[in-house]
């Protein structure tokens, strides 16, 4: 997938499609692609350790929330791949020519902070999985530096043509659907448990922690730099935008090939969460060590309470799980293979993720900046700043807090969300940008008050992780300065989002004029309600 100088797909990379207007399994197949590229980022590494820990802490109470966030997500996704489709521009192209220069940096380098903190999570995720898979003689340190090389051979791939690569991903989705498939045949947990949890929104009993963990999901599942890179993603087909029919015909399957892939999603997540739940759930670091000391698992250790450095933690603890003591936990109870086939599936997610996180980022610097830079460049750019914090966790501390990062960067992918939902809904509701395909109020309605809901569920997780950080008073004078700038930033994007002009006096906050992207229908054909 090459770009041009403008940030675009070059021209041999295109797929040209002509309009049928009549549904075929044919059709949807051009278009499917971009839908599970993005679908990516629902198995990045930290998604699965949310899913471990959600498994381990609350049973099978939890997988509704799993369920309704990943809805969630498809609605956020469809106004997305709407945005790209009709617009012919992607959501950091817009940005720039609707947004001033100050702000639109601000924005930037927000979603940078996003991708790098992905693309940290990718990191830790591979580091571990090549740990489990070498039985422990590749040091996590020695993983980390091995994602040094790996991004680039991915590079390569693009050079095959984009259905290749689309392939590949494609590939690597079975391959974790295969690994933690196996895992879920392997633990066979109760069914009647896994559809009661699925479809029952209540979690009885639910302790602070499992109502934290509840949260944490939610801002796990819902990636910020996701909806920048899927308005970019189905650019990748050429549609005649001045023909309304095949606009319409395009976000239909664009919509339903999304729907497909987060289904998938949907399913290797609950694989993961159930596995956990039945075999994790209420068990101790005394039953577990022993079993590991039965059956020779030389990762053992990481059980020892004698060698832990919590000293809260007894024999007699329930265990949080991560992605290294899961993987090492299913090699105890069911053999190597098991453990084996978990690193595989954690493998496979990093280095998907990993591509995914470059092209968001590569499509964030040329949109955002009109800066255009060669792929390894910007691979070299993303990765070494990902890599220096992790390294350093990884060599002169160990894995708990190598695994323990990954909270703190769910947390910070909570912070980062409103700044791709509110420019995608503000875009999305525009006319001068999707003419008869702007959102109807219903959809614009509930689009909103979704947002909301997650922007504030996501506050509060990140209020509940901040509060348990030993405090003094600088550490209380800069978060109430960030604060003070994050809050203030926010207000500015709902400012803009509802077309007010009252700071226009300030010229770093004047607009750039209106810009019309594509003449479509007369004004007569705007729903009141959902559009096509």
């Amino acid at each position: 997938m090459s770009f041009d100088q403008n940030g675009g797909l070059n021209q041999d990379q295109y797929i040209v499609i002509f309009p049928k207007y009549k549904f075929s399994w044919r059709r949807l197949w051009a278009f499917t692609g971009p839908g599970f590229l993005m679908s990516i980022a629902y198995l990045d590494p930290g998604n699965i350790e949310s899913d471990l820990q959600s498994g381990a802490v609350a049973e099978y109470k939890l997988l509704w929330i799993l369920m309704c966030s990943t809805l969630m997500g498809l609605l956020m996704q469809r106004l997305s791949l709407r945005l790209g489709t009709v617009s012919g521009k992607h959501l950091a192209e817009v940005c720039h020519e609707k947004y001033p220069k100050i702000p639109r940096i601000i924005l930037w380098v927000m979603v940078e902070i996003a991708i790098i903190g992905s693309d940290m999570q990718e990191v830790i995720g591979t580091a571990i999985a090549f740990n489990l898979l070498s039985n422990g003689k590749i040091p996590l340190y020695g993983g980390v530096l091995i994602t040094i090389t790996d991004t680039f051979i991915f590079l390569f791939l693009d050079k095959y043509g984009l259905r290749k690569l689309e392939a590949f991903f494609g590939f690597l989705i079975t391959v974790m659907a295969v690994s933690f498939g196996y895992e879920y045949v392997k633990v066979n947990p109760k069914q009647d448990k896994v559809l009661e949890g699925l479809f029952i929104p209540w979690c009885e009993n639910c302790d602070n922690k499992s109502i934290l963990q509840a949260v944490g999901i939610v801002g796990a599942v819902i990636m910020p730099h996701n909806m920048y890179l899927h308005s970019a993603l189905v650019k990748s087909r050429e549609v005649d935008r001045k023909d309304t029919k095949a606009v319409k015909e395009a976000n239909l399957y664009y919509f339903i090939e999304s729907a497909i892939a987060l289904f998938v999603s949907l399913i290797i997540n609950i694989f993961v969460v159930a596995v956990f739940a039945e075999a994790f759930y209420n068990t101790t670091y005394g039953q577990v060590y022993h079993k590991c000391i039965g059956n020779k698992i030389s990762q053992a250790e990481i059980f020892n309470v004698n060698k832990s450095s919590d000293p809260h933690i007894t024999w007699n603890s329930t265990i949080d799980g991560d992605l290294y003591k899961g993987g090492v936990f299913l090699g105890c109870k069911f053999g190597k293979a098991a453990l084996y086939i978990w690193g595989i599936g954690i493998l496979a997610a990093g280095q998907s993720s990993t591509m995914t996180g470059t092209y968001s980022g590569q499509f964030a610097m040329e949109g955002f900046l009109k800066i255009s830079w060669a792929r390894w460049k910007r691979v070299l750019f993303t990765r070494s700043i990902a890599i220096a914090p992790t390294l350093f966790v990884a060599f002169y501390e160990g894995v708990q807090d190598l695994t323990g990062m990954n909270d703190f960067l769910n947390v910070l992918q909570s912070l980062q969300l409103p700044f791709a939902l509110i420019p995608v809904l503000h875009f999305t509701g525009d006319r001068a940008i999707m003419g008869s395909f702007k959102n109807g109020r219903v959809m614009q309605g509930a689009a909103w008050f979704l947002s909301v809901v997650v922007i504030g569920i996501n506050m509060f997780f990140v209020v509940e992780y901040v509060s348990e950080i030993p405090r003094n008073g600088g550490y209380y004078f800069l978060v109430g300065l960030y604060l003070l700038f994050y809050v203030a930033f926010l207000l500015l994007l709902v400012y803009f989002a509802l077309g007010f002009t009252f700071l226009d006096f300030i010229k770093v906050l004047k607009r750039p004029d209106s810009i019309q992207y594509v003449a479509q229908e007369d004004d007569n054909t705007v729903s009141n309600g959902f559009s096509q």
